[in-house]
């Protein structure tokens, strides 16, 4: 094994060389599976995949690839890519509106124009490490309802990504200069650096710089970039020309190792320079013990997890659990309250923070308050929710007090301003406020980035806040599954890609959005009753099939369409949006014996035309419910499960009339009427009906469209339904369903009566009994 990775670096070598610092480069490469694409009418519709990126990779190759179906109807088309980095994509191709205070920011996205096949290269230089997401959607759908089975337009996509690794990528430590040199136009100086918890600002400086030309000083004429590239934000770039050159960042990310690059701006030069880095902390917590009450309070609460990560920062924070005043007397020069977080996960997507000093957390004027909220992987699938609320309990009336709020990843923003102004050059955030005209606010992140995030809490006073020095705020972070459970016209869906869950909505009634807030296009009531009056009521068209079934003496036809016309009936009933809808069982059950009993009815009506033996008609009739019953199952929807019995009844049909034909020497049936007046307009409304089912339904028409389907296929019965048997034809209505022996009574004999049973046995013979 150790001679393949050799090996590998080897070859690695070989295709890349070595950049200048002796960094050692390797590559690797992933793909994931050929995906269909859908048209876009909810999230769902999107194929999401992930990938990850591991840290110091130099640069990150995808290539995305669409392959076109062969049918000959397949035109050419856009499918949209969209790329984030740490979350799945928050994506509205259809332009809909987002529930109020629900923020988000468009990912980077591109558009691939697909022919037969089509590909395209994505570069990322200095790629943000962690997890990729990637979705991909045709356009918007445009309403069709396509059968299952039918030959339709397939795009396949498939995503490959390449990556250049460094292995030994020089560490620039705090205060100590190290060496380095780049060369133009294609070997930077890659480096990194750890930036520790609590520091507030960062700067990274070059000087020293000399060329391979002039041995002494000369000008640094050198781009500096800190950070990596996200797609939405590019690293902090500078360009220097004298003799030294600095960047800063203030804010920077806490507790993560930070790219450094160091370009030459002069083509074909090589610039040799020192570097260093220095950090300062302008608010760190100091460490204290903790006492015996303060570890029985934390040792209290093991059944929880808490944010807190360092042995510091757990001291002050045990203090601040047993009384929130005690740490104010030990640190009476803080500069920030920091307070600890404990977290439960509640069930899928969903998980609850709680701060330990209890809902209502104090905040102050002189210094910000600091809660910390670490957001596993596992619930970036879902939306991150801010919910602040000010206690005005405690507040003289006439006092305008403010409360400024910041939440951001990665790092806090502790310097915080009226102006709302949290993002700093590396990372954005959010700001919010609340006051005693505005006691509540509320802020809405879906797919939030997963990271540490941050909440800094500071009073504002506009003129001093007088008497009003502590302010109470209860700040409630969560994460659910989907916005207020999609409400009242949508259904909140999990979804799964590979491992990775996420969340998303799916409208009814003509609601759409996010969240299916937006009302634009929603189906008024009087259209919603309207719908499920048509589509229910047209299932009455079954009664005069019913009774002329019954009246020809076909009483388990006319049980199969009883059957079918009641699950019909009640299953569209349920499957209505909105106010319309009524179950009088589950939905599954109801589709499930909707769909069964349209195709028996289909299956008992061919064979009762072909007008065969009463004992082989009905066992074909049984078996042919039993194995239509099993292929519902298999699959509810596909398209054999409708044409197979179809087919196989049609077959048996004109198998039997042929050899009718044959042996009479005539046309079967043979009279010219039965086909004028029946057969052709029972199969023209059967043609009809399968061709508005198959072509023409679209969701905007699906409530008449599908209730002139429901008219068509009964008619088309009610013509195509044989008539009477002629053994039948003379009024004997027992004939249809009685045995056919029967007891016949003779005269009487010498006082006795002869009966004779005309019922044959095995042997052929009858039975005579003498009875007195």
């Amino acid at each position: 094994m150790a001679l393949y990775f050799v090996l590998f670096l080897a070859l690695a070598k070989a295709t890349f060389g070595n950049d200048v610092g002796e960094v050692t480069f390797v590559s690797e490469l992933s793909s994931k599976p050929a995906q269909k694409l859908s048209k876009y009418d909810w999230y769902g519709n999107a194929r999401l995949q992930k990938f990850h990126i591991p840290d110091d990779t130099a640069i990150a190759s995808w290539v995305f690839t669409v392959v076109k179906g062969h049918s000959f109807h397949c035109r050419e088309r856009n499918v949209s890519i969209h790329i984030r980095h740490g979350a799945p994509p928050v994506i509205n191709p259809t332009d809909t509106a987002f529930p109020n205070m629900t923020l988000w920011n468009p990912p980077y996205s591109l558009l691939l124009p697909v022919t037969s096949l089509s590909s395209a290269t994505l570069n990322v230089s200095y790629p943000a490490p962690g997890e990729w997401f990637v979705a991909t959607h045709l356009p918007e759908n445009d309403g069709r309802i396509e059968q299952k089975g039918f030959p339709s337009c397939s795009y396949f996509f498939q995503p490959q990504l390449s990556i250049r690794r460094a292995i030994d990528t020089p560490i620039i430590q705090s205060g100590i200069k190290l060496k380095n040199q780049t060369a133009a136009p294609n070997k930077p100086a890659r480096l990194k650096l750890y930036v520790p918890q609590f520091s507030s600002s960062l700067s990274v400086s070059v000087d020293g710089c000399s060329t391979a030309e002039a041995a002494g000083s000369a000008n640094c004429s050198l781009a500096l970039s800190l950070g990596s590239n996200s797609l939405l934000r590019n690293p902090a770039r500078v360009n220097c020309y004298g003799l030294r050159c600095s960047a800063s960042l203030a804010n920077p990310p806490w507790d993560t190792w930070l790219r450094v690059v160091v370009e030459s701006i002069r083509d074909n030069q090589t610039v040799f320079f020192n570097i260093e880095s220095n950090y300062s902390v302008a608010c760190k917590p100091k460490s204290v013990g903790l006492s015996a009450d303060d570890g029985a309070g934390l040792r209290g609460n093991n059944n929880s997890s808490s944010s807190a990560s360092n042995s510091s920062a757990v001291a002050i924070e045990g203090v601040a659990f047993g009384d929130q005043s005690r740490l104010l007397n030990l640190l009476p020069s803080a500069c920030v309250w920091s307070i600890p977080v404990l977290y439960d996960e509640t069930d899928v997507l969903s998980l609850r923070f709680a701060p330990v000093t209890g809902p209502n957390v104090s905040v102050r004027a002189s210094h910000p308050t600091l809660l910390t909220y670490p957001l596993p992987a596992q619930v970036t699938g879902g939306t991150l929710n801010l919910q602040l609320t000010l206690n005005t309990t405690y507040i003289t009336p006439g006092n305008s007090s403010t409360v400024v709020a910041c939440f951001t990843p990665l790092a806090p923003i502790l310097q915080v301003s009226n102006s709302l102004q949290c993002h700093t050059d590396l990372f954005e955030g959010y700001g919010v406020n609340v006051s005693t005209s505005f006691p509540k606010a509320l802020i809405r992140l879906p797919f939030p980035l997963s990271a540490t995030w941050y909440l800094t809490l500071q009073l504002k006073c506009d003129g001093g806040c007088g008497n009003v020095s502590t302010v109470y705020v209860d700040p409630k972070v969560f994460v659910n599954a989907c916005i207020e459970d999609c409400g009242s016209f949508g259904e909140c869906r999990l979804l799964r890609s590979s491992t990775y869950l996420y969340s998303s909505c799916v409208c009814k009634s003509g609601w759409r959005g996010w969240s299916c807030t937006d009302h634009s296009t929603a189906l008024s009531s009087t259209h919603q009753v309207v719908a499920a009056l048509l589509l229910t009521l047209s299932n009455l068209s079954f009664l005069p099939v019913i009774s002329l079934a019954i009246r020809r003496f076909y009483f388990t036809e006319a049980s199969v369409y009883l059957f079918t016309m009641f699950f019909s009936t009640f299953y569209h009933a349920c499957d209505q949006p909105g106010i319309a809808a009524l179950c009088i069982m589950s939905y599954d059950t109801l589709q499930y014996c909707d769909f069964l009993g349209s195709v028996c009815s289909i299956w008992v009506t061919v064979l009762c035309m072909a007008r065969i033996g009463k004992t082989v008609k009905y066992t074909l009739f049984l078996l042919g419910t039993l194995l239509i019953a099993m292929s519902l199952q298999l699959d509810r929807r596909g398209l054999w499960n409708l044409l197979g019995p179809i087919l196989s009844a049609i077959i048996i049909m004109a198998a039997v009339w042929v050899y009718r034909g044959v042996t009479r020497r005539q046309c079967y049936p043979p009279s010219w009427r039965r086909w004028v007046f029946y057969l052709i307009p029972g199969i023209l409304c059967a043609l009809i009906g399968v061709s508005l089912y198959i072509f023409a339904e679209t969701e905007d028409n699906y409530f008449y469209t599908h209730s002139i389907w429901h008219i068509l296929v009964a008619s088309c019965v009610l013509f195509l339904l044989p008539p009477r048997d002629r053994s039948l034809a003379d009024g004997n209505w027992t004939a249809g369903w009685r045995p056919d022996w029967t007891w016949r009574w003779t005269p009487r004999i010498c006082g006795y009566t002869l009966c004779q049973s005309s019922k044959d046995d095995t042997t052929s013979q009858h039975h005579v009994t003498l009875t007195r």
